[in-house]
């Protein structure tokens, strides 16, 4: 029994050593996984920093392709915007005879050449014909023209004798109308933005159309019941009116007198507030200021449609002697002069002209 126990610790001890072998490996490849584990999520780590780094360098080189591209259709659009003005310029000057290069330097001296009919109307000349005739359209809503053989008629004369009465199919509306190559062009009473084109020898209505933007507002807020004015200058027929979508500014159009179709407008930076009346010249529009009680009107704003004037370096202007307000001022392009209506006065302005800087 003795020896069987003495056999049975050693065998315990035998197994013992070798557990401890045992042990002592597996501890061992224990240790040489988690270097290897270690190792392992060391390669991992770096990996993912080199794959982070590289994105970044990605979107980077992305950034700067988008933004390169972006400038590059940036200088593209602004080249066309530039091109087309260009040419936009181009046909402006083709169609409005860029030749035209005088400009108002100031009012020489006034005529009142009559005192008859209302505190608002207009008188005027046909600057498109030959003849000397006179046209007078009194009131600010009428439907009878008075047309006078020559000024010496007109003058020497009541307002009716020895008149030739037109009596229009409509009533015109405001003061703005205007008579060029034997029509009358006028705002029909009680539309919004409608304009006649009336033939005055064969008394008949030839054309008609609609300004776009027109008759919402006054053109002038000094002359409330004139929504849309015409004017005649060298180049032919202009309608000036003011809309509320540009803060009141005035805007003017150029009109083909014989299709009566819109050639092209402009919004220019010319206020209708405190303003009376207003004409064009050589493709430029002089904007007449008062004050609401009355007193000395002056040119406060140009513009020209060609940008050949320097508009900030022109100086106010002021009209002569004359003191109240304007119901209309017309341009003379073949007399060079203003017809005036200035308080039921029939007045006649001489200008003083200059080459355009």
């Amino acid at each position: 029994l003795k020896k069987r126990l003495e056999k049975c610790n050693r065998d315990i001890l035998d197994y013992v050593e070798e557990f401890r072998d045992f042990s002592k490996m597996v501890l061992s490849h224990l240790a040489g996984l988690n270097n290897y584990k270690a190792e392992f999520k060391s390669e991992v780590e770096n990996l993912l920093r080199r794959i982070e780094r590289a994105q970044r360098d990605i979107d980077y080189f992305g950034s700067v392709t988008d933004s390169n591209t972006c400038i590059e259709v940036h200088e593209d659009l602004v080249k066309q915007q530039l091109f087309e003005e260009a040419e936009e310029k181009k046909k402006l000057k083709l169609m409005l005879n860029a030749s035209c290069d005088h400009m108002l330097a100031g009012i020489k001296s006034l005529k009142i050449v009559k005192k008859t009919g209302d505190k608002h109307g207009s008188w005027m000349k046909d600057p498109g014909k030959k003849h000397t005739k006179i046209y007078l359209l009194n009131g600010s809503v009428n439907n009878v023209i008075l047309e006078f053989s020559n000024i010496m008629t007109f003058t020497e004369t009541s307002h009716t004798l020895k008149a030739r009465r037109v009596t229009l199919p409509f009533p015109w509306e405001g003061t703005g109308h205007i008579i060029y190559q034997g029509f009358l062009f006028y705002h029909r009473h009680g539309s919004l933005n409608e304009i006649i084109k009336f033939h005055i020898q064969k008394r008949n209505i030839t054309d008609q159309m609609l300004l776009p933007g027109a008759g919402r507002i006054p053109a002038y807020q000094l002359s409330p019941s004139t929504k849309i004015d015409f004017a005649i200058d060298e180049q032919g027929l202009w309608a000036i009116h003011a809309e509320p979508e540009t803060g009141g500014n005035i805007v003017i159009t150029k009109i083909n007198h014989i299709t009566m179709a819109v050639e092209h407008t402009w919004d220019t930076s010319c206020n209708s507030k405190d303003a009376e009346a207003a004409f064009m010249a050589c493709n430029t529009l002089y904007v007449v200021y008062n004050l609401p009680s009355g007193g000395t009107s002056r040119i406060q704003c140009v513009y020209d449609v060609l940008d050949a004037v320097n508009t900030y370096e022109i100086p106010v202007l002021h009209f002569p002697k004359h003191q109240g307000s304007h119901s209309t001022i017309h341009y003379n392009p073949k007399e060079k002069q203003l017809f005036a209506w200035g308080d039921g006065s029939q007045i006649i302005y001489r200008l003083h002209t200059k080459q355009k800087v």
